[in-house]
């Protein structure tokens, strides 16, 4: 699944969705009757990006960091706090009625549990069709079935299982069905959530090839969020590691995975298993200290400074920004940003 170091990551267009220091604070209240906040989950804490036209920006970070909030922010699914987001142009938040609609007709996302995010009391044809009940303009009512069977065909199943329920189909081939659904509307832009966690290895291969078709085809851009490293490699331009709500590293594919200067993605990296047994002595790996802390009571100044091996004062008074820095000119959000050492042979 790990694409080799040298191959080359194509050159994309110009920005066409750009979020600017997006803030999702979740309110802790006390009290039944008269409730009162005394507290807030930063969830998204000053997040910026810009999503080029034609790109796959990975974003990555461990489970509870803001990724998923992140995508339901930019589906409006949830309001922001603060910031602000807009696609080709257009504020995604000011949008309403109409505009919101089109909008969200440009935007599309993929879940991640293939199991649940299709109606079991459906057929495949009226899952895909669907959109086209809200959106009547995509497709006129005559050629909907005949839409239906061409994204069918377009995601790899036979155009005549439309007829069939998710039930009667694998993991993988429910998310072909997820991603068929995804496209029919004709989005720039897809938001998939952890798209293939929840697939065997071999299936998640063809699902990844799938969307790199997809993308050169029809010129998609993704925000492809994940977990597993290696996947994220394959497939992404660009790669935002996030803690704690916040973007910590961001860098094209090569900057993140042989250039990294954040402790954070350094540690990251270093847990990623190697399948050679003869190399996994010689791994290196960072072994970080404590727990995540609670993003509702995050530490003073920089984030990661409780678990990195390199904070100092100024780490627990000054916050960092995420800006290039002399180690490398990708930004990073570290006071004593540096490259890693590469681990000695035995």
């Amino acid at each position: 699944m790990t694409a080799p170091a040298s191959q080359p990551k194509k050159v994309r267009g110009e920005p066409i969705l750009a979020v600017r220091d997006l803030v999702k604070h979740f309110p802790i209240t006390r009290g039944v009757i008269f409730q009162r906040q005394v507290g807030a989950v930063r969830a998204v804490d000053g997040v910026s990006f810009d999503l080029r036209r034609g790109e796959t920006l990975g974003i990555v970070g461990e489970s509870g960091c803001g990724k998923s909030t992140l995508a339901r922010l930019l589906m409006r699914l949830e309001m922001p706090t603060s910031g602000a987001a807009t696609l080709e142009g257009r504020d995604l938040f000011a949008a309403r009625g109409a505009q919101l609609r089109r909008l969200r007709r440009n935007m599309q996302m993929v879940l991640q549990d293939p199991y649940t995010s299709l109606n079991p009391r459906m057929t495949v044809g009226d899952i895909i069709g669907e959109p086209f009940e809200i959106h009547p303009e995509a497709a006129p009512k005559g050629s909907r079935q005949r839409r239906v069977q061409e994204l069918l065909d377009m995601v790899g199943l036979s155009p005549e299982h439309i007829n069939r329920y998710p039930h009667q189909f694998s993991g993988g081939q429910r998310q072909r069905i997820g991603i068929a659904r995804a496209l029919a509307l004709r989005p720039e832009v897809l938001v998939c959530d952890e798209p293939v966690s929840a697939l065997d290895v071999s299936i998640q291969a063809q699902v990844i090839n799938l969307l790199e078709q997809l993308q050169d085809e029809l010129g998609l851009s993704y925000i492809f969020i994940a977990h597993d490293l290696s996947v994220v490699r394959h497939i992404c331009d660009r790669v935002a590691v996030m803690y704690l709500g916040r973007i910590v590293e961001l860098g094209t594919e090569a900057e993140i995975y042989q250039r990294a200067t954040h402790p954070y993605t350094q540690a990251l990296l270093s847990a990623v298993p190697v399948p050679d047994p003869e190399q996994r002595d010689n791994q290196n790996m960072i072994r970080l200290i404590g727990d995540v802390p609670s993003p509702a009571n995050p530490p003073s100044g920089c984030r990661f400074r409780t678990r990195c091996w390199k904070a100092q004062d100024v780490c627990a008074t000054q916050d960092p920004d995420t800006v290039p820095r002399a180690a490398d000119p990708h930004p990073s959000a570290c006071h004593f940003a540096e490259l890693r050492e590469p681990a000695s042979p035995s």
